[in-house]
């Protein structure tokens, strides 16, 4: 998936958390093996080449397919799994990849587990008694400095995704028109209990620009989010204050 991915794991017995981190990882790297763009053997590759049928494909591709038609009907396709017309899931993989794998680690019977694929954060449980999980989020017009840091408090679940241009450039496509997408914003970061929404959440609301994506956002379920944009600008939602500290 081209990132890297790291584990903080709390309590648990050590065999059953090593068992379990194992399986996490393997997920982890079956799913880079299943929907790279860039390997041609990978079965999304030969989905779109044709050469598999849905039904062919391994279940988890399914999964993500139904997965990523909600998104775009959630976000009126602002969020979209096609790029230059063909089929690409890139978009929703890495958030539901990492949410699978916490997923993973957590049933194991552990205290609290967060999983960071690439700067975007799954959180289950808690790190300690009275201690709740606490994520940065990286201010883009500042390198080293923090825009703000988003606490788990009172909640057993909770993601982090950030998208933005400040470490990967313009890589956000406007899917209206298949180019990169030309905002004022430079990061969208959202809040909600499941990374693999946080993530399209994210990614569709940049693609909107600030005025339309805080008012979506608004609407969502769940959701909360900041918005930055290039004239250093900080948009929120009502509730995330509740959720900084």
């Amino acid at each position: 998936m081209g990132t890297v991915f790291s584990f903080d794991i709390r309590g648990g017995e050590p065999e059953a958390v090593r068992a379990a981190l194992d399986e996490a990882i393997a997920s982890l790297h079956r799913v880079n093996e299943v929907f790279s763009t860039y390997r041609e053997d990978s079965q999304v590759s030969r989905l779109v080449r044709g050469e598999l049928t849905v039904e062919e494909c391994d279940p988890e591709v399914a999964e993500v397919l139904e997965l990523g038609a909600e998104a775009e009907r959630v976000s009126d396709g602002w969020f979209s799994m096609r790029y230059q017309g063909r089929l690409d899931p890139t978009g929703i993989v890495k958030g539901w990849a990492a949410e699978r794998a916490a997923r993973l680690v957590a049933a194991a019977g552990v205290s609290g587990v967060s999983v960071n694929g690439g700067g975007d954060v799954q959180l289950l449980g808690v790190p300690g008694p009275e201690r709740p999980w606490r994520v940065g989020v990286s201010d883009p017009l500042r390198p080293g400095g923090l825009a703000a840091v988003v606490s788990a408090a009172g909640a057993d679940e909770l993601a982090v995704a950030t998208s933005g241009t400040a470490e990967r450039g313009a890589h956000i496509v406007d899917p209206r028109t298949g180019r990169s997408a030309v905002t004022d914003l430079v990061a969208v970061t959202v809040v909600t209990p499941q990374l693999t929404w946080a993530d399209c959440w994210a990614t569709a609301a940049f693609a909107m620009g600030s005025r339309e994506a805080l008012g979506w956002l608004e609407s969502l379920p769940d959701v909360e989010a900041l918005l930055i944009t290039a004239g250093d600008e900080v948009r929120c939602t009502g509730g995330l204050a509740g959720r900084l500290g």
